[in-house]
């Protein structure tokens, strides 16, 4: 039997912003929809984090889940099962108070799995592990000793795995605690990655600058083989343009209407050129434009950080200090605005 495996959906991500919902639900129904008609597929599987914030669940961000995917799936006869992750619960240390336990109560087909259970899904018995906590550490790692599992998903935080794309996490679980499993299927990190055993599916879409070209989606998995395939999404919502005077005539703008577009300045040559370059790009509808050029700052070996600065003082006070003939409030703007997306990658 084919099962879907869906993680990391965030529901309400970037403060509930109706944008990135759009852009889900452009997902959701050109690709994960049809997808589960095509093959008639009844069982999705979601390895946590479907909704993105563990302090509160905005209104209208549920009411698009329930609308836009439980109330599709429960019409479609699908059952899903989903684990507990790190942004569904409440407590750091605890998983029995939850979104997806709390807020999902109405649908009969919606499994929430805040402990580690053993499910029967077709003939094949899985181990399912949600997030692992100070509170059930010691039953989560008794349950996967004693288990006769063949397969486990979950939501886990191991090491030697990429967090994302260019950074692999040395913090978390040694993964030979899961040697036993012929395969073990996890959410919790966006990007894709595996040793052979343990797989990383990654989470369905771009919602941060660092998953810009990092491939993205869900997948489906054979109950029998316990292989698994990957459906992609063709659509992405951060774009890098790197301007090395380039015509604006070049410049096909249809791919960036309500997207987010950063031009990276290699080459600039003629001002004016630059200009209608930039202005073709804010008449094609983006929802965000950044510009950044190259700069070369002269490094004072007088500065130094003091311990009670902030990360924000201190990258003010070094750009203020650096000798650079430059806009000092652009660069400043341009690091701020860095700041705050890397602040935002969990």
């Amino acid at each position: 039997m084919k099962t879907a495996i869906i993680t990391d959906q965030h529901f309400g991500c970037r403060k509930n912003s109706k944008l990135f919902h759009d852009y889900f639900l452009r997902f959701y129904n050109d690709v994960f929809f049809p997808t589960l008609e095509k093959e008639n597929i009844k069982t999705v599987i979601d390895m946590g984090d479907t909704f993105d914030s563990r302090k509160g669940v905005d209104f209208s961000s549920l009411a698009w889940a329930k609308n836009n995917y439980y109330d599709r799936l429960r019409d479609m006869g699908i059952t899903v099962h989903t684990v507990v992750g790190n942004h569904t619960a409440y407590y750091k240390n605890t998983n029995h108070v939850n979104a997806v336990d709390l807020l999902l109560r109405e649908y009969d087909n919606v499994k929430v799995y805040s402990e580690c259970t053993e499910v029967l899904i077709d003939k094949l018995k899985v181990l399912f592990i949600p997030w692992i906590n100070a509170e059930n550490s010691e039953s989560s790692f008794l349950s996967i000793k004693n288990s006769s599992s063949k397969c486990a998903m979950g939501h886990l935080e191991l090491n030697g795995f990429r967090a994302h794309r260019g950074h692999i996490m040395e913090e978390g679980m040694d993964c030979k605690l899961f040697d036993k499993f012929n395969k073990v299927f996890s959410g919790h990190y966006h990007t894709r990655s595996d040793n052979g055993t343990v797989f990383y599916l990654g989470n369905p879409y771009e919602m941060f600058w660092n998953d810009c070209n990092d491939t993205r989606g869900f997948h489906i998995f054979d109950t029998k083989t316990l292989e698994h395939t990957p459906v992609n999404i063709p659509y992405k919502m951060f774009h890098t343009l790197y301007y090395e005077d380039t015509p604006h005539q070049m410049l096909d703008t249809t791919p960036f209407e309500q997207k987010i577009v950063k031009v990276i300045v290699r080459k600039k040559t003629d001002p004016k050129q630059f200009e209608k370059y930039i202005d073709k790009l804010y008449s094609s509808n983006l929802f965000e434009l950044k510009v950044v050029e190259n700069f070369e700052f002269v490094e004072s070996e007088e500065f130094e950080a003091e311990e009670s600065e902030d990360t924000i003082s201190i990258l003010n006070r070094y750009i203020q200090e650096a000798e650079v003939d430059l806009d000092k409030a652009v660069i400043t703007s341009i690091l701020q605005d860095v700041y705050k997306e890397a602040c935002e990658v969990e």
